[in-house]
């Protein structure tokens, strides 16, 4: 009897160790799964600002514009990030933990198999017991009892042996998924944040880069209506910034439109060979005019 009470013992601390990794590693998909959701809403969110940026662009000054656009694809480019950030955390983290109720269902299926074995032989102990003490004279009884306890007892022995397999089994697999479950979660986020990082850094610098001044001077010049009207020194300081045309032809927003004057029959040479460049990501900033063939190229709001 002491035998099935160790064993019973022993089982008891097998289904605490099933019971409380059933209850940890739900909790754990739980919140990984909120984690999960709320970093895509995070996305979406982000995903929202860079819309708000480009509109915000489209209505400044070249300079702000550029850099405006600059940031909002680099914003844009961490959210791609994040996507596949999302997409990683739901398939090596999230899921293995939703599908891992499997296993402990089939564990808890052993233990409950090894209790109906042992309430069989606790059964038959307490048959031989009650027969010894009412009929102690009848040995053939007693001797086909304490048969019967012995094959519970050995079936009580073997499906305990099994038990411990399987939990041993269950322990270490439990402990190399936890082990698995994080370190994937782990390397997930450093290798978004470290892509996120140099995008940032990248985004920073474009930031302070940025030359207000170029801005400010359009401003005033558009508050004070004269365009067309700087002086050589104005004129050379307002010219649009490398960063701006670059921007500006990468957004594909330069459009250059190419025209010839239909002759005047009373004047036929006095529109010949004019040309004029206009370039809406451009309106406001002072011209530079080029001699082309037989006529100018011309930044719009500006006369030859």
């Amino acid at each position: 009897m002491n035998i099935v009470f160790s064993r019973d013992s022993q089982v008891r601390g097998m289904d605490n160790t099933v019971a409380d990794t059933e209850k940890y590693f739900g909790q754990f998909c739980s919140l990984l799964a909120s984690y999960t959701r709320k970093t895509a809403r995070l996305r979406d969110k982000a995903d929202q600002l860079v819309k708000q940026l480009i509109d915000f662009a489209n209505s400044e000054n070249p300079e702000l514009r550029a850099t405006m656009r600059g940031f909002a694809e680099d914003l844009a480019k961490v959210q791609d990030y994040r996507q596949a950030q999302v997409e990683r955390l739901e398939t090596k983290v999230v899921n293995p933990l939703k599908l891992y109720g499997a296993q402990i269902k089939q564990t808890r299926a052993e233990i409950k198999k090894f209790k109906r074995v042992q309430n069989h032989e606790i059964k038959q102990l307490e048959k031989l017991e009650k027969l010894r003490q009412n009929s102690p004279w009848d040995r053939q009884m007693i001797s086909q009892a304490e048969t019967r306890v012995q094959r519970a007892a050995m079936d009580s022995s073997r499906t305990t042996l099994q038990l411990e397999e399987t939990v041993d089994a269950f322990q270490r697999q439990k402990l190399k998924d936890l082990q698995t479950f994080f370190s994937n979660f782990v390397t997930i986020e450093m290798v978004f944040h470290a892509k996120a990082l140099e995008v940032y850094s990248s985004a920073f610098q474009a930031l302070e880069k940025y030359d207000l001044e170029r801005d400010l001077q359009d401003f005033r010049a558009k508050m004070q209506g004269v365009y067309g009207h700087y002086d050589t020194q104005l004129l050379a300081n307002t010219n649009p910034s490398p960063s701006v045309l670059q921007s500006l032809a990468r957004q594909g927003t330069l459009q250059v439109q190419l025209y010839r004057a239909n002759e005047d029959p009373e004047h036929p040479h006095a529109n010949h060979g004019r040309f004029s460049l206009r370039d809406r990501g451009l309106r406001g900033q002072s011209a530079h005019c080029v001699c082309g063939q037989g006529g100018y190229l011309m930044l719009p709001g500006h006369s030859p």
